[in-house]
């Protein structure tokens, strides 16, 4: 097939790169080429999706069996390339966001679940991150006359990651000592391994899906104590975990999800985080590996990038804040 993909050197985009180059495909990746590597193989070219003359020179004189947009989050933006590929591909796959479900994280949610209200037309200051999804979902089904193909994945992790979340974990834990673990080290999780989500959505590409799923993890597949546990076992830390109950921490300003990365408190706003339905995704072919496995490659990735250079975004708390809460704790 003759696949293209918006975005396609970083995280998400990279893995369904590789995976296609892997299937034999022949791919282009459209990218302003300021984020990530080329992959060999691939044609790449550059360009801006929200200059419109980029996306025409992008068309001109292309066809494509099958689009992969990786990193549309403005309906509007999006729309312009439903546009203008709109019979150049037979297939648009979209990756959304369990974000885009209004219930979610609060409750269980699938495919039946709301989505945020969201014209698909919507400007960057329409809405947050999940309302824009939901938009962005509808500018793809409205506006493209193939199959329109939406993949909202939930909680990502793998090699490659550039939100930060498992790497932080990784970089903490491998200094060892008396380590700050957040909450009940039962809370059952639920997360995908970034490869296995490209496989899937490559699959449904390949088959010419025209349909929605939401794709995350099975459910359970670890604990948060037994997560972090894989980090300790991988990197080889004499780290020692101080767990602190989810009260003590929000007592003291700790932000969820972000300061201690993917601690989601005991609490309504959090019922569902980790329960969303991938049932319907897992019966169409999607396939999840044990996230040891996940972590495990992750830090074989990790380790080959100084200490000194790696960058986790906004995720992981101050150090000296860390210190003085365990002091609090003991």
């Amino acid at each position: 097939m003759r696949i293209l993909i918006i975005g396609g050197s970083v995280f998400l985009g990279r893995a369904i790169t590789e995976e296609a180059l892997r299937r034999g495909h022949r791919v282009t990746t459209f990218n302003r080429g300021v984020s990530g590597v080329d992959l060999p193989g691939a044609e790449a070219v550059r360009g801006d999706r929200e200059v419109p003359e980029d996306l025409d020179r992008l068309v001109a004189g292309r066809e494509w069996d099958a689009v992969i947009d990786v990193h549309g989050r403005v309906p509007r933006v999006v729309g312009e390339a439903v546009r203008r590929l709109d019979g150049r591909a037979g297939t648009y796959a979209f990756v959304s966001s369990i974000s885009a479900v209004s219930a979610f994280p609060a409750s269980e949610c699938d495919e039946s679940s709301p989505r945020f209200e969201c014209a698909p037309d919507a400007g960057p200051d329409d809405g947050d991150y999940g309302t824009l999804k939901a938009g962005c979902e509808r500018a793809v089904e409205e506006g493209f006359g193939g199959n329109a193909l939406i993949v909202a994945p939930g909680l990502i992790l793998g090699p490659y990651e550039d939100v930060g979340r498992l790497p932080w974990w990784l970089d903490r834990i491998s200094r060892g000592g008396r380590v700050l673990a957040p909450g009940d080290p039962d809370r059952a999780m639920q997360v995908i391994d970034v490869r296995d989500l490209a496989a899937f959505i490559l699959t449904r590409t390949e088959a010419g899906t025209n349909d929605r799923f939401l794709a995350s993890g099975v459910r359970g597949n670890i604990t948060y104590g037994g997560w972090l546990a894989e980090c300790r076992a991988v990197t080889g830390s004499d780290a020692e975990f101080v767990w602190a109950d989810d009260a003590f921490l929000l007592e003291r300003e700790v932000a969820p999800w972000t300061e201690f990365p993917l601690w989601a408190p005991d609490s309504p706003d959090f019922a569902g985080v980790w329960l969303p339905s991938s049932a319907k995704a897992h019966a169409a072919g999607l396939s999840c590996r044990p996230v040891a496995e996940t972590v495990r490659d992750t830090w074989a990735w990790l380790r080959g990038i100084p200490a000194g250079e790696r960058v986790f975004g906004r995720h992981g708390i101050d150090p000296e804040k860390e210190a003085r809460i365990l002091s609090e704790w003991a």
